[in-house]
């Protein structure tokens, strides 16, 4: 019996925390504009694209924080290091989100009806400003959404936002030609609504690495058909895969190989297979094996597969 493990440390791609932190400064400055232009304005879509920046420059500074964290080695008990930290980033950014979204449309819900006077002016020339800015934040995070689930929450949550900033646009642009003051309040809730499914799909994810699903691209069925395809494998068991962080899916397997493999010494050369099927079939670079005789599955424990 033996262990196999793919060549390559066992670590995420380097997040762009620069990138982060560039965006995270682009959005206290929106914000902070956005706030004041509230106040004169009267807007609540202002208002509320506004309270959606600060939770969109709170989750940022919690993926920056988190990313950091994960580019710490590993020691002590923390064999991983802290690169879950960008997993709970994640969480936290899904539920601020959801949070955002469910004030603006109950304070939507309650100014229907009650439309307030809206100084459209100043309402449109902020919300001009912010949609720039969300769309500079859109092109430096666009490289690493990819590569980072903590990034990619920062970057749906300046989408929602750049989206919000239309919103906002074409309610003042409305007010401005029409006086029709309640395109205030529905700019408001069609932010809310735009916010709630990308909240909900990135909480989606995360719990899903949180609660070590496999990886959505891996097939395990298909995976088990691959190690079964080696030469000398009979059968596989307790065969598990899920993902560390963005960009660390890992594996691990019981391979039960026929007794003249391990006889002859060819245990080495299954393993190799093993790793280079799996690394190159499905993207899993870290992957574990522990071969067994035909005889050692009478001593597995009950419980495994």
């Amino acid at each position: 019996m033996g262990h196999g493990h793919a060549h390559g440390p066992v670590t995420a791609s380097g997040p762009p925390r620069r990138r982060l932190a560039v965006v995270l400064v682009l959005t206290l400055g929106v914000l902070a504009a956005e706030v004041v232009g509230a106040v004169v304005s009267g807007s609540l879509a202002l208002l509320a694209d506004a309270g959606h920046m600060a939770t969109d420059a709170a989750g940022i500074a919690l993926a920056l924080g988190a990313v950091t964290l994960a580019q710490r080695p590993a020691r002590g008990r923390r064999t991983f290091g802290w690169q879950r930290a960008e997993i709970l980033a994640a969480v936290a950014n899904g539920l601020l989100l959801l949070g955002v979204a469910g004030y603006v449309v109950v304070e939507a819900v309650r100014r229907v009806g009650h439309p307030p006077d809206v100084a459209s002016g100043p309402m449109l020339a902020i919300a001009l400003v912010g949609l720039v800015v969300n769309l500079v934040g859109l092109a430096v995070l666009h490289r690493g959404r990819d590569r980072s689930l903590a990034v990619r929450g920062a970057y749906l949550e300046v989408l929602a936002d750049a989206l919000g900033s239309v919103a906002v646009v074409v309610a003042a642009v409305v007010i401005a030609t029409t006086g029709w003051t309640p395109a205030d309040t529905v700019a408001s809730l069609a932010i809310g609504c735009l916010v709630v499914p990308r909240a909900w799909h990135l909480l989606r994810e995360a719990l899903d690495v949180l609660l070590e699903a496999a990886p959505r691209d891996v097939d395990m069925a298909q995976v088990r058909a691959h190690i079964l395809g080696v030469d000398g494998v009979l059968d596989v068991h307790d065969l598990h895969a899920w993902t560390i962080t963005s960009g660390l899916p890992v594996l691990s397997a019981h391979v039960v190989v026929s007794d003249a493999v391990l006889a002859d010494g060819h245990g080495g050369r299954v393993l190799d297979a093993l790793c280079a099927c799996l690394g190159d079939h499905f993207d899993v670079e870290h992957c574990t094996f522990q071969l067994e005789a035909e005889a050692h599955a009478g001593h597995e424990a009950p419980v495994h597969d």
